[in-house]
C-alpha cells in the first residue's frame, strides 16, 4: 500500500497565501500538468482543456474581476480548467455527423466531470511537490468576460481556476462531515439532523478565521439566493444548452 499517496489524500489542505518570489520551475509545472492529463476520463474522451495563465496582465484582470482572490496574481501560476466539447465538435465535423449535444445535459455533465477529475489530480501533484493550491470556482461569476479574455470558442465552459505556489502560511486539515452524512451502503438511509448540528459544532471549534457563520447557516443563506444565471446564458451563447 502506498502510504505516501494515502497521506496526501487524507491531509490535503487549501492554501491562499503564497510566496510571491517563488518561481515554479518548468519541470514542476509539467509534472502537475502531466498528472492532470492522466486523470480518469469517460471513454478516454478527455473532455477538458487546461489554460496556464502566466501573463501578469491577464492575471491582474482576473483579480480585478474577483478582488477577493488576490492569490490569482500572487501565486506562482494560475490554471483555468475548462470543460471542452469544442474538440468533439471538430471530430463531428471531420466525420460529417450530427452534433446534437444541446438536446440533453448529459454531454455537459460528462465534460464537467472529466474537468473536475483532472483538477483533482493537479492538486495532488502540487502537494506531492511540496506546493499548495486553492480552487477558484468564483471565476464563473464573470464567466463571459473570462471566456473573452481566454479567447474561448463555442462549446467550451470555464469550470474553475487554480492558484499554485509555495505556501507562506501553514494550514490545518479541515474536518469533513461525518461519514453517516456522506457514505451510503447499497441504498440511501436518511440520517438525523443532529449529524449536521454536530458538524456545525466541530467547525466552530476548528474556528477558521475566514468563516463568519456556522457551516449550515452559510449554505442555507447561499442557496436562499437566486443562482448565478450568467452561467445559464453563457451555456446558450456557447451552444452548450438550448
Amino acid at each position: 500500500m502506498n502510504n505516501q499517496m494515502l497521506d496526501l489524500l487524507q491531509t490535503r489542505r487549501t492554501y491562499r497565501d503564497f510566496d510571491e518570489n517563488y518561481q515554479l520551475s518548468e519541470e514542476e509545472l509539467q509534472v502537475i500538468l502531466s498528472a492532470a492529463r492522466q486523470a480518469p476520463t469517460w471513454m478516454n474522451g478527455q473532455f477538458y482543456s487546461i489554460f496556464v495563465v502566466k501573463d501578469s496582465s491577464i492575471r491582474e484582470k482576473l483579480v480585478a474581476m474577483n478582488p477577493g482572490n488576490p492569490h490569482m496574481l500572487k501565486s506562482s501560476v494560475f490554471l483555468i480548467f475548462v470543460a471542452d466539447l469544442n474538440r468533439s465538435k471538430k471530430v463531428a465535423d471531420k466525420y460529417e455527423v450530427d452534433f446534437p449535444i444541446i438536446e440533453g445535459i448529459d454531454p455537459l455533465l460528462t465534460a464537467v466531470t472529466d474537468t473536475a477529475l483532472a483538477m483533482n489530480s493537479a492538486t495532488l501533484a502540487a502537494e506531492s511537490l511540496g506546493l499548495g493550491s486553492v480552487i477558484v470556482g468564483s471565476i464563473r461569476k464573470d464567466i463571459a468576460a473570462i471566456s473573452q479574455l481566454l479567447n474561448l470558442p463555442d462549446y467550451m465552459l470555464p469550470v474553475a481556476g487554480m492558484s499554485i505556489g509555495k505556501p507562506t502560511v501553514e494550514m490545518k486539515v479541515k474536518p469533513r462531515l461525518p461519514e453517516e452524512a456522506i457514505v451510503f451502503y447499497d441504498t440511501f438511509k436518511d440520517y438525523d439532523y443532529q449529524v449536521i448540528e454536530k458538524y456545525d459544532e466541530t467547525m466552530e471549534k476548528f474556528a477558521e478565521a475566514r468563516e463568519t457563520k456556522i457551516w449550515s447557516q452559510k449554505f442555507a443563506d447561499y442557496f436562499s439566493q437566486k443562482p448565478n444565471t450568467a452561467v445559464d446564458q453563457f451555456l446558450k451563447d456557447k451552444k452548450l444548452q438550448k
